[in-house]
């Protein structure tokens, strides 16, 4: 998937980048003090020179993702958004410098913006897959005997499995989604076709027809679960209902609480309706089991 920039923007994109590598770097010193002004007075001027020290490390980092084919401009921006979220989290205190904390945040800014523009498909949905899609790059770039479009021999997946902490069957997946590139389901089959992609995707859902007789063959075992229930005994309804029927069963005691029976007698009311109902079901349409009438019984 590739991106093409403008003449106007290549020239907007470079100005800038040659206008942030002109900004002399802090010293530890008066970065600290730039730090502490903007953590604990929230002054403005301090944020903005703080940040425009480190523009430069923003572009160093989104050079390192130019080959995943997206415009430098946008995952500099992106990665700008890091450095903020940087300024707003930084801890003074701590014996460490901004740029390294602020590295973290930047790359991984720029690193969610690539997994949600690089394709149309969601690529990385968990921290192990968004690791696994930018090591697995890394790995297939050091292995030279690796085409596009061939798949890792099995001892390779199952190392990179190994380091990333992610199954093979995840490595294998992973491969096989980089190796490919995105394709409109309108795409046509053939130079002589006249068919699209969408044409031969089978559909594996019901058929209106089985879609009615499902309907129909429900409406009907219902009808007679009814029937068989409404030979019951009120107590012996109520128990089949609350016990077997409803969406979250009552338990025995909860029950024989409510019945002022015991927990025993409400699981033997129960089993005899139950018969009762198989019996009544059976005489009416031959074997529950038959009609798909296994439940409740």
């Amino acid at each position: 998937m590739g991106y093409i920039d403008t003449f106007e923007t290549l020239e907007a994109n470079r100005r800038f980048i040659r206008k942030a590598m002109k900004v002399d770097l802090l010293e530890a010193k008066h970065e600290l003090k730039l730090a502490r002004r903007w953590r604990y007075k929230k002054d403005q001027a301090a944020l903005h020179e703080l940040t425009t020290a480190y523009i430069r490390l923003v572009v160093a980092i989104a050079a390192r993702f130019k080959s995943y084919g997206l415009p430098i401009g946008d995952m500099v921006q992106e990665g700008c958004i890091g450095l903020m979220q940087a300024a707003a989290r930084f801890e003074p205190a701590r014996a460490f410098r901004f740029s390294t904390y602020a590295t973290w945040w930047i790359r991984s800014s720029i690193q969610d913006y690539i997994l949600r523009n690089w394709s149309i498909v969601r690529t990385g949905t968990t921290a192990a897959q968004k690791s696994l899609f930018f090591n697995l790059r890394r790995v297939r770039a050091r292995i030279a005997k690796f085409e596009s479009g061939t798949t890792l021999d099995p001892e390779t997946m199952e190392k990179v499995a190994k380091a990333l902490k992610v199954t093979v069957k995840d490595v294998d997946l992973m491969n096989r989604r980089l190796s490919a590139g995105d394709k409109s389901l309108n795409d046509p089959v053939g130079e002589m076709e006249d068919g699209e992609m969408q044409d031969f995707i089978a559909d594996d859902s019901d058929s209106p027809e089985e879609i009615v007789i499902a309907q129909s063959e429900t409406k009907a075992r219902n009808r007679w679960l009814e029937d068989a229930i409404r030979q019951l005994t009120p107590r012996e309804q109520t128990i089949i209902r609350e016990r077997r029927l409803a969406e979250d069963g009552v338990t025995l005691s909860e029950l024989g609480d409510k019945l002022g029976i015991s927990k025993e007698r409400v699981r033997q009311i129960e089993f005899e309706a139950l018969g009762k109902i198989r019996n009544s079901i059976t005489h009416a349409v031959g074997d529950p089991a038959e009609v798909g009438l296994t439940r409740p019984y």
